[in-house]
């Protein structure tokens, strides 16, 4: 990335602030990592790359200031980077490939975290904050709004980039919920729920969850049996939840 009216922009949506907990995921070249690292002072950075790790130790204005951790982020147990009465703040610009993966991993820390704000595809931003009828609802919708609010911040044009991607980015900030805007027996009945009603959107979930649940079970919570997983509410999801919690 090297717009720097764009890197301000994003570093002005971030708002860093001296004494937060702030943890950038992927450092890459430190085209957000100087400019966050200049406005406090210290940054915890996650970076996988052996050389890109190096290079950050080595630099000559911000090295002091940072704490490495030379990992892969999916890998990182984001709960034990946390420090009472201090919530993490974490940032980054994503790769495709471990976007969503790496939400979900996050989203397991979220009673840690304070906010996040990531660069991602402009159509992952879009299924993080689609809802039911909306052709990108799915999996990713679901949860991500099970544990935040997910607000578009910023389109970030392919130009910002050497060299240019074939598609447009945008920051996305997500914001932990204090109380779930359901409640939910088991998180991980909820998970496999939402997998299985995606896992092929043609079905109905009459067919895509008979494993899971009955007809006259759905029935019973007001479910339709003939409805495909895109027309269910969160709300709905974590009812079905429930219901197969109580059995």
């Amino acid at each position: 990335m090297h717009d720097d009216y764009i890197i301000d922009q994003i570093v002005s949506s971030i708002n860093p602030q001296d004494g937060e907990h702030l943890i950038e995921i992927g450092p890459g070249l430190g085209a957000l990592t100087e400019p966050v690292a200049e406005a406090v002072t210290h940054l915890t950075v996650v970076e996988l790359d052996r050389d890109l790790a190096t290079r950050l130790r080595q630099h000559p204005f911000i090295k002091e200031k940072l704490t490495i951790i030379e990992a892969d982020a999916l890998k990182v147990d984001f709960s034990s980077l946390a420090t009472p009465n201090m919530p993490m703040r974490i940032f980054g610009n994503l790769p495709y490939n471990i976007s969503t993966p790496l939400m979900f991993h996050l989203f397991d820390h979220c009673q840690h975290i304070q906010d996040m704000h990531f660069m991602l595809q402009y159509e992952v931003v879009k299924r993080l904050c689609a809802g039911p009828g909306d052709k990108l609802y799915g999996r990713l919708s679901v949860m991500a709004q099970y544990y935040c609010e997910a607000v578009p911040v910023l389109m970030v044009p392919p130009t910002a980039f050497k060299p240019p991607p074939k598609v447009d980015s945008a920051i996305v900030r997500l914001i932990p919920h204090k109380e779930a805007p359901a409640t939910v027996q088991c998180i991980r009945t909820l998970q496999r729920v939402v997998a299985a009603a995606f896992n092929q959107r043609r079905k109905t979930l009459k067919n895509s969850l008979r494993e899971l649940i009955d007809d006259a079970e759905m029935i019973d919570i007001g479910i339709k049996p003939d409805a495909r997983a895109q027309e269910l509410s969160l709300k709905e999801f974590c009812a079905i939840t429930n219901k197969i919690c109580e059995n």
